[in-house]
């Protein structure tokens, strides 16, 4: 049952706005084909083309999503109100953000799951993404900051965070035993010249 205040009707949106709504639904749908085939660039295109439908909607026109109105329980501030047209852009930034990883374009994977993120902050897929991308470009205490946050979140997905964290922890001790020998050999130098100077 709607409730509907005395003098507000449910609005409809425009049959232009339902038409470029559809478009972008039908563009996402390509992008996410292209992506279970391995076509990354026509993946990331067809995402690309379906954002440029939704962002020329009018939100105003589109009525929220009925979850994302309920109030919380746990006392937090209500969330913003999400129309349809957010929702799918969530989704596409997200998915847009596994085209960039696969693609190891980390920068691009972080910039995508954080427009995922700026949506709707629980989308663990958009912040495991967000990790995976920060450690592959050397951020392991981001990434694995994340993790850990999104294990206590999310224990349907322990097993591939786990193994994300350990892939991570196991780059940061190659990378810094490579540091520590590139160190070493710097010591080894100073002391052999002076050494020599001494002599």
């Amino acid at each position: 049952m709607a409730v509907i205040d005395a003098g507000e009707e449910a609005q409809q949106p425009s049959p232009d706005v339902l038409k470029k709504l559809e478009i972008a639904k039908e563009k996402k749908d390509a992008g996410d084909q292209a992506f279970k085939t391995g076509d990354l660039k026509s993946a990331l295109r067809s995402y690309h083309e379906s954002l440029l439908y939704l962002k020329g909607i009018d939100k105003n026109a589109l009525s929220p999503i009925a979850a994302a109105t309920a109030s919380p329980i746990d006392g937090t501030a209500p969330q913003k109100q999400k129309t349809e047209a957010d929702e799918i852009m969530e989704k596409i930034y997200s998915n847009m953000s596994a085209c960039h990883l696969k693609q190891g374009n980390w920068k691009r994977a972080i910039e995508t799951a954080d427009k995922a993120l700026a949506t709707n902050e629980a989308n663990y897929k958009a912040l495991f993404r967000k990790a995976k991308a920060l450690g592959e470009t050397g951020y392991f205490e981001k990434a694995e900051k994340i993790l850990e946050d999104l294990l206590k979140k999310n224990e349907a997905d322990a097993p591939a965070i786990n193994a994300e964290l350990a892939r991570l922890r196991a780059m940061d001790k190659e990378r810094e035993k490579a540091h520590n020998q590139k160190f070493k050999g710097f010591l080894n130098k100073e002391k052999s010249l002076a050494v020599e100077s001494d002599e």
